[in-house]
């Protein structure tokens, strides 16, 4: 037998050990739940991967909003889900690295132990951000203010123990001042209320203020990024703005229930690459902010366990608390 027949005698022999149901994985409509409301980020983000998913897999991939607890809610389903593949999670920074250090034994699920990750979708950059109709034309203008006024100034997010909330109290706690927290249901309302002037500020992912950024209604003070956005090359970083070393942006990945077949997994992961590398897909996610990575496994639970260490020492440092 030669080394050709060789090799196509091993593949049907690895084929006839996968079950029938793996090999002809998918077979109905995936859900891939989104934890937080409408509106966001992490929408963009979801929508844009479940969209290329059902191109490229010819079954549904239905995106399904489950907000509420700082995304634990979503996360402890999924959590107890079937591991079969067919409901996946969008991972965040808030749920994966953020809430161990937030809620300690109270976090209902373990991000290592419970989830089987797939892939790192994107990087996004954090802007804070005011109304057009702001007096603060600069971030050092915004924060001799609130250093004139502390505890006048508010600034929204899109709940507490979210990503916008964790990096504004770490900015406050760096720049010295004291800021009044105002958490939303979701960036869609809390977007509503900072253009309207309810509240004065935000500290949210570009992806859901560039739309208002560009249409002129918000303001860009700096990005948190360690280096400028391709999107917004006009607005400095934090770092670049007198505080040296600040660094804290949003990212988006794909999990599944611990226990989903490593078949599943790898055609999951092949797939979401694909569509990264793809302008046609991932247009949208580019044209906001986002910096796609696309990483194995393996890759993603070791970035996972690093971005657990860093915001442990950020939560503790600047003494966040669930309000």
């Amino acid at each position: 037998m030669d080394n050709a027949k060789k090799k196509i005698f091993i593949s049907l022999c690895l084929m006839s050990l996968i079950p029938q149901g793996i090999a002809a994985y998918p077979e109905k409509s995936i859900r891939l739940i989104v934890p937080f409301a409408t509106g966001g980020t992490s929408e963009i983000v979801a929508r844009s991967v479940a969209n290329g998913l059902t191109n490229s897999l010819g079954q549904s991939v239905y995106v399904e909003n489950k907000p509420g607890g700082a995304g634990n809610i979503a996360m402890e389903e999924v959590k107890r889900a079937n591991p079969d593949g067919y409901t996946l999670i969008l991972g965040h920074v808030g749920t994966l690295a953020v809430n161990p250090a937030l809620f300690g034994k109270k976090l209902p699920y373990d991000p290592n132990k419970d989830f089987a990750p797939i892939t790192l979708i994107a990087k996004v950059p954090n802007v804070i951000a005011v109304s057009e109709k702001s007096p603060h034309k600069t971030i050092a203008e915004f924060v001799a203010d609130a250093k004139k006024n502390p505890g006048k100034i508010n600034y929204g997010s899109a709940g507490n123990g979210s990503a916008g909330h964790l990096a504004m109290e770490y900015f406050s706690s760096e720049a010295g001042i004291d800021l009044v927290h105002v958490p939303y249901k979701g960036s869609g309302p809390m977007l509503t209320d900072l253009i309207g002037g309810q509240i004065q500020a935000t500290f949210n992912g570009l992806p859901s203020l560039i739309g208002q950024i560009k249409g002129n209604t918000l303001r860009p003070l700096a990005v948190g990024s360690g280096e400028r956005s391709k999107s917004l090359p006009q607005v400095p970083t934090l770092s670049e703005s007198g505080y040296k070393g600040f660094e804290t942006s949003q990212w988006y990945g794909i999990i599944a229930p611990a226990g989903t077949p490593r078949p599943i997994i790898e055609k999951l992961q092949k797939e979401i690459v694909k569509i990264l590398n793809s302008k046609e897909d991932s247009h949208r996610m580019l044209e906001d902010g986002a910096i796609l990575v696309g990483n194995t496994p393996e890759q993603f639970a070791s970035f996972i366990l690093s971005e657990q260490s860093r915001w442990g020492k950020v939560v503790k440092q600047a003494k966040i608390t669930i309000d």
